[in-house]
């Protein structure tokens, strides 16, 4: 007999792939929900629980800041015990948190919650990323990601409709309690099925020993809270020299921190980030622009609603539905850059999109600043298409242009660090344009505050344009299985 020799087959796919998708995008939701709801609920808790504006910051501003600090360590500890078990206990942890979040009965202990709930978020988010890399073929992996910006841009500006909606329907006489219990049944049933539908846990792991750099987490921590706590608390306590000294300090921690990592990639160990990263302009410079981008992105939708509650005297639900238009155009833009514009014209779909998010804040500012005293929601819906359009155009191919630069050994870290600056961008950008809100309408009134921050939305969204062009012209090509 001759011995026929079978011809090489790929391994077998990932039979339970699609449905685990809609896992890792349903904790996904559940993240961008719980960044941005708060924003509408913001007055009504302050209403029932008492505390200062710095708080309303803090309510935000907790849950972006402990994300940030733990971003890239939840992604490590995934690589060392395994993605599946760092998913199942951030879900776990991330919805226990929620309840507390639920019961708090000051505005201390919901802060405190928040920051819990934003390090089990920390924990959970970054294995989404691997787990998709594990499940699904190079052919596939285009089609799974391109599913993550129309889905979660639309979560992140439906959160504010959401929580209005939910604030003002008032179940059970929950007000604004609702916002967060609306996780709990999200997060059981994320357990639940995560359970049975990702991978065994055993492979999940990352292959070879990796230790976790805690100095490292030390560090990039240290330096969050220097930068961020006095962005909050400074105009309360009426900027003392403490204030400039501590965010001043926030670079050199940063500048020990790259040098750690470099002496103990040298020495063979497990660095939290790649060194080889500070290295390269164009991911250094897409952190730059992601860090002023999110910022502005957040900031905006912050500042927005609370005007409309706190200026304009509205329901959070209607405040919330007023931000529709602002979703659709989001929405629009994300499929449009991401499915046409972004394979083809790269680099430039992002300039487009932050010209566009610039448009869109001026006449928003012009509405505000110009337009009559009876303001409605109908006469915000040009301005507020055009921006949603414009962030769309952005949010879509910002990670795979950013991720051009890097090798491939190194997109893991990469993408976890970016991560981690969207949360960090995120949590400066409410304490800088919250800060400013609240201190001009303190001297000037809400009206000339909302028109002066929109205008400082805009100089954040311009020196991002700026930035940008410091990225790669072309994002990752999705065959090498980037995202």
């Amino acid at each position: 007999m001759t011995a026929v020799l079978d011809a090489p087959t790929e391994p077998p796919l990932y039979r339970h792939r699609w449905a685990a998708l809609g896992v890792v995008l349903l904790v996904e939701v559940m993240d961008l929900l719980d960044a941005t709801i708060t924003g509408v609920a913001s007055p009504a808790i302050l209403r029932d629980l008492g505390g200062s504006e710095s708080q309303i910051q803090w309510i935000a501003a907790a849950y972006t800041l402990a994300f940030a600090m733990l971003m890239v360590t939840g992604a490590r500890l995934g690589d060392i015990f395994g993605r599946k078990r760092l998913f199942l206990l951030g879900a776990a942890g991330f919805t226990l948190a929620s309840a507390a979040c639920a019961a708090a009965t000051d505005p201390g202990l919901l802060i405190g919650a928040r920051a819990v709930q934003g390090g089990f978020a920390a924990l959970l988010i970054p294995q989404g990323l691997g787990l998709i890399r594990l499940m699904f073929p190079p052919r596939e992996i285009g089609a799974a990601f391109g599913l993550f910006g129309p889905v979660l841009g639309l979560s992140s500006v439906l959160g504010p409709t959401l929580g209005g909606f939910l604030v003002d329907a008032d179940w059970l006489g929950t007000g604004w309690r609702m916002v967060f219990l609306v996780n709990l049944p999200l997060g059981l049933l994320a357990v639940a099925a995560a359970t049975r539908l990702l991978p065994a846990n055993h492979l999940t792991r990352a292959d070879g020993a990796v230790r976790l750099d805690l100095p490292g987490v030390l560090l990039v921590g240290l330096a969050a809270l220097l930068l961020v706590f006095p962005l909050v608390q400074g105009r309360e306590l009426g900027w003392p020299l403490w204030t400039y000294l501590s965010m001043a300090a926030a670079l050199p921690v940063l500048l020990v921190f790259a040098r750690y990592q470099r002496r103990l990639k040298r020495r063979g160990g497990s660095p939290l980030v790649e060194p080889s990263l500070f290295g390269r302009r164009a991911f250094t410079g897409a952190l730059a622009a992601g860090v002023v981008f999110f910022g502005a992105f957040a900031g905006l939708m912050l500042v927005f609603t609370l005007y409309l509650q706190l200026g304009l005297g509205w329901t959070p639900l209607h405040a919330g539905l007023t931000m529709i238009p602002l979703s659709l155009g989001l929405v629009a833009g994300a499929i449009l850059s991401g499915a046409v514009l972004g394979p083809k014209y790269g680099r430039r779909v992002l300039h487009l999109g932050l010209t566009v998010a610039v448009l869109g804040t001026l006449i928003l500012w012009a509405t505000l600043s110009y337009g009559a005293d009876g303001l409605t929601s109908w006469q915000l819906i040009p301005a507020l298409v055009v921006a949603g359009l414009g962030l769309g155009l952005i949010m879509a191919p910002f990670f795979d242009i950013a991720l051009a630069g890097v090798e491939e050994h190194e997109v893991g870290t990469a993408s976890g660090v970016l991560n981690a600056v969207q949360q960090l961008g995120g949590s400066v950008g409410v304490a800088v344009l919250g800060t400013a809100f609240f201190g001009w309408a303190a001297s000037d009134g809400f009206r000339p505050a909302a028109g002066r921050t929109l205008g400082l939305t805009a100089v954040g969204l311009l020196i991002a344009a700026a930035l940008a062009f410091l990225l790669p012209e072309r994002a990752r090509p999705q065959e090498d299985g980037a995202p």
